[in-house]
């Protein structure tokens, strides 16, 4: 839980913009070109992921150094102090170009705490896991991750089907970023209260934290955070495209209305907390590699299919697609976080990790949104995304390749 609801409140307000992406974009933006204002949107979502891997580097040395639970127990309070901010700046209509500005800076902060939430997080929870259970419950990292977003999108559909879509954009936006305030608050008090991990005390013990580990990481394990990049290309690119880029994509794109476009996120992204586990569990049985596998070769061949059935008109096949997409991102996800960790000691694996995610996250994950939706005005296609992930797909499945399986080794010390 303490892992956990760290990693909600930073999610659910990244989720929380994706879905509001069209309601920001009307606010924040002049009067105009609607798809305009949606691309400048996305580029200022974009523009909190610059800051993720100097983030990393911050926070990763510092989990490293002084333990996991006073960084991420920072890292939660500086990402609700910023996500509640969001919700009280004014708009473009009030102060004109200060709007956007205000905006890229409060996302500049929260995408700095980011980079220090997903990695620690996961090496949290590998870390306290029984050595036969590690995929499982690392995977709740991304149930955790994948349910803000349910929460979020949800919690828009709610407020839209109860009072409308002018109250959304009158008001309602801002009460939903102004949640962040409680559950921060929940998060802080649990990460407070949590001891350090078995795995970080034991090298404490003996003497062995790293009083550089980033100059540890980048000497002696560089390899490792190759292999970490290319694992975390696929789960950035579709994590993007299923969260963030998905709602205004259904809606500017392929005709559907906001009701039903969040309708069908919701039902996508409950599909993939519900079997992330399950592949978790799989992957401590199988190896990380078959399950990687499964996502990376499914998405490759199954991504242009999928937008195409969405483009049908109707809600069952737009659900099903998602649900299908769905699959794919969940048995990726359920492998790929122990496989991770797994990857680097004790001593330097927080911020090992932080480096080799936030560098793949900013460079390819940051963009999706925006790319995808430049994609689909260059070349006339509204399925043009489907290129995008298909071809972080194929880099990541030639990494799994020839990644060593990790599944069943003992996690490192130093």
């Amino acid at each position: 839980m303490a892992a956990g609801v760290g990693h909600f409140v930073e999610w659910f307000d990244f989720g929380l913009y994706g879905t509001l992406a069209s309601v920001i974009a009307i606010h924040f933006f002049k009067e105009g070109d609607p798809q305009a204002a949606l691309l400048s949107s996305f580029a200022v979502f974009g523009a909190g992921f610059i800051m993720r891997p100097l983030g990393g580097l911050f926070f990763g040395s510092m989990g490293d150094r002084v333990g996991r639970k006073n960084t991420l127990a920072l890292v939660i309070l500086i990402t609700s102090g910023a996500t509640l901010v969001m919700g009280l700046l004014p708009t473009w209509q009030q102060v004109g170009i200060i709007a956007p500005i205000l905006l890229v800076i409060v996302r500049l902060v929260q995408g700095f705490a980011a980079g220090g939430e997903s990695s620690g997080a996961t090496t949290l929870l590998a870390e306290y896991a029984p050595s036969n259970r590690r995929g499982f419950v690392s995977s709740f990292v991304d149930v955790f991750g994948f349910m803000a977003f349910v929460f979020g999108a949800g919690l828009v559909l709610l407020f839209t089907l109860t009072l409308g879509s002018e109250a959304l954009e009158s008001w309602g936006w801002r009460a939903m970023f102004a949640l962040a305030l409680p559950l921060g608050v929940s998060g802080l008090y649990l990460r407070r209260r949590l001891e350090d991990t078995p795995e970080f005390q034991a090298i404490k013990a003996k003497g062995e934290v790293t009083k550089s580990p980033l100059r540890t990481s980048l000497s002696r394990w560089w390899k490792a955070l190759l292999f970490c990049v290319g694992f975390v290309v696929l789960k950035s690119v579709g994590h993007w495209i299923l969260q963030t880029f998905m709602p205004s994509y259904l809606q500017t794109d392929l005709g559907y209305d906001q009701t039903t476009s969040y309708a069908v996120t919701v039902i996508g992204l409950l599909a993939i907390s519900a079997l992330v586990p399950l592949f978790g569990l799989a992957s401590d049985r199988f190896g990380r590699r078959p399950i990687m596998l499964i996502g990376v070769v499914g998405f490759v061949v199954l991504t242009y299919p999928s937008l195409m059935l969405m483009g049908a008109g109707s809600f069952a096949a737009a659900a099903v697609a998602m649900v299908l997409l769905g699959v794919f991102m969940a048995a990726y996800d359920g492998a790929m976080s122990a496989a991770m960790t797994e990857l680097f000691p004790t001593n330097v694996r927080y911020g090992s990790m932080a480096i080799a995610y936030n560098v793949a996250v900013a460079a390819f994950g940051g963009i999706t949104p925006w790319f995808s939706q430049s994609l689909i005005g260059w070349t006339g296609n509204p399925y043009a995304p489907a290129f995008y992930v298909m071809a972080a797909a194929l880099v990541t499945g030639i990494v799994v390749l020839f990644a060593r399986e990790t599944a069943h080794d003992p996690l490192k010390e130093a």
